[in-house]
């Protein structure tokens, strides 16, 4: 039987993109087409601009996509993990729908996975025209996760990546965090995995979604996930501050015995008392983000609602949430199993 492969892209207000982003990627994927039966799902977080008429648009003409439509903004990780949920194919190939990831490295990635790579992960090479500081921040928070996290994730890891069968399975049916770091969890799973470096493409129109505030959140995020490193370090730390403390009392009752201390001044208790506030402010940050990621998986809410999509430019009943999985599709467009099915 020839072999299916399912393709996913998050899509986030790329009004002025979509159109060119599915031409070349339909061209990159016309070499495999022979081999496997293709399917494209894109996974639209709603958009204030025409990018949802427009992707319907793309589905009426091309029998091989199918669009499901959040029902609100859950973000572009929980885009990628209600693809893979709406994953039946032999492999998924996940890559972002704003051309920085090239669309024609697909064949060169399952070129890997048929040589028995189960997970192939492109490690983003930096540009010339990137700017010092990402380039520097993203170095410094790569290297802090290899350093205290629990995971191999090499400098640049992206979420332009393949997916055997199987890891799929894995994570729709046993990875449930409320918040995922999919570069992470990937890499966590282990089977055999595959690091493919290249180089992303500037984008041809728009602009970066991704706010200074958003990269910040994703980075503590993939931390909390992955270490208790912070945790200790502030056990560590308060460790230190308390010998500290025992020693100067220790030295002031030796000079006190000695007659030379001085009268202590206003401003060194102040210095310190603000300075010990800082610090036990500091701690309580670091265990409010560990109870933050506790509440969210302890109150088991759906990582995602999916409200509707599109077969065939229709539109369509898509019943989905957190640990259901979208039915697929048939080639025909004929929905298999109008039903969700639990994991």
């Amino acid at each position: 039987m020839m072999r299916s492969l399912d393709v996913v892209c998050p899509v986030f207000r790329e009004e002025e993109m979509i159109e060119l982003f599915h031409r070349q990627l339909a061209a990159a994927l016309q070499p495999l087409e022979q081999r496997y039966r293709i399917r494209i799902v894109y996974v639209l977080d709603p958009s204030p601009d025409r990018t949802e008429p427009l992707l319907q648009a793309i589905s009426a003409r091309d029998p091989r996509v199918e669009v499901i439509v959040m029902s609100r903004r859950f973000g572009h990780q929980a885009a990628l993990i209600a693809g893979i949920d709406c994953s039946r194919g032999d492999a998924v190939v996940m890559l972002d729908s704003d051309l920085q990831h090239p669309p024609e490295l697909i064949a060169g990635i399952v070129e890997q996975w048929e040589n028995g790579a189960d997970i192939v992960q492109m490690v983003r090479q930096d540009r010339r025209e990137t700017g010092l500081v990402k380039r520097l921040t993203s170095r410094w928070f790569y290297s802090l996760l290899q350093r205290v996290g629990a995971v191999d994730l090499p400098t640049g890891a992206s979420d332009y990546r393949l997916l055997s069968q199987r890891v799929a399975e894995v994570v729709r049916a046993q990875i449930t965090e409320r918040n995922p770091f999919l570069r992470g969890l990937v890499s966590w799973v282990g089977f055999n995995i595959v690091h493919v470096p290249f180089v992303p493409n500037a984008r041809p129109g728009g602009r970066s979604h991704y706010r200074p505030s958003t990269l910040v959140n994703f980075a503590l995020n993939g931390i909390c996930s992955f270490s208790k490193f912070p945790l200790r370090f502030c056990v560590a730390l308060g460790m230190v501050i308390a010998f500290m403390s025992f020693l100067g009392g220790f030295l002031e009752i030796v000079f006190y015995m000695l007659g030379t201390i001085d009268v202590p001044g206003w401003a060194s208790l102040i210095a310190a008392l603000c300075f010990l506030s800082g610090v036990q402010l500091f701690f309580l940050g670091v265990i409010g983000e560990y109870i933050g990621l506790i509440f969210d998986e302890v109150k088991g809410r759906p990582r995602y609602i999916a409200n509707h999509r599109y077969i065939r430019g229709r539109p369509a009943r898509c019943e989905g949430a957190e640990r259901t999985a979208i039915a697929p599709v048939a080639q025909s467009g004929t929905v298999m199993g109008e039903s969700v099915e639990r994991l």
